[in-house]
């Protein structure tokens, strides 16, 4: 193998590593009172967050806005990510994430179990990896108490 793509292959696993790590900062902001400061810090200047039934958000006014409603809502999350599977394109890629969490919501303290999947778009900006756009999709949203299997629908991100 040549030094070249020694080091083509060398870069794409250091951008794989980066995006882990902003994944990972990602769960750490979220578990911090979804901190609004810290999530802007994070995207593109044009980023989207975005899930279905949830909420969206573009740009720094509006995720922190998302963020704050998320820290009046929820008392307590546990970010979990996994099976990452990232392509890298350049200045650009791609990841597939699983989520699975407990959270708290101050709404009768109501406790639910999250599970979704994560379609996230990066960029990198002056060297840094952003998110460009954070799409989550839900698959389950459960009440601690009843479990995954319940057949009624849970309904905590509306007031």
């Amino acid at each position: 193998m040549e030094i070249t793509e020694l080091a083509k292959q060398l870069t794409e696993l250091q951008d794989i590593e980066a995006i882990q790590k902003l994944k990972a900062e990602y769960c750490d902001i979220c578990d911090d009172a979804h901190n609004p400061e810290r999530i802007v810090t994070i995207f593109a200047p044009d980023g989207i967050w975005e899930a279905e039934g949830v909420g969206y958000a573009q740009g720094p006014a509006e995720l922190r806005t998302l963020f704050t409603s998320f820290a009046d809502r929820i008392s307590f999350s546990q970010h979990h990510v996994f099976n990452p599977r990232i392509t890298v394109n350049g200045t650009e890629a791609h990841g597939t994430w699983y989520f699975l969490g407990p959270f708290t919501f101050r709404k009768d303290q109501r406790q639910i179990w999250i599970a979704a999947r994560y379609e996230d778009d990066y960029i990198k900006v002056e060297g840094t990896w952003k998110f460009k756009h954070l799409h989550a999709f839900n698959r389950m949203l459960a009440p601690y108490e009843e479990g995954w299997e319940v057949r009624s629908k849970v309904d905590v991100f509306t007031n």
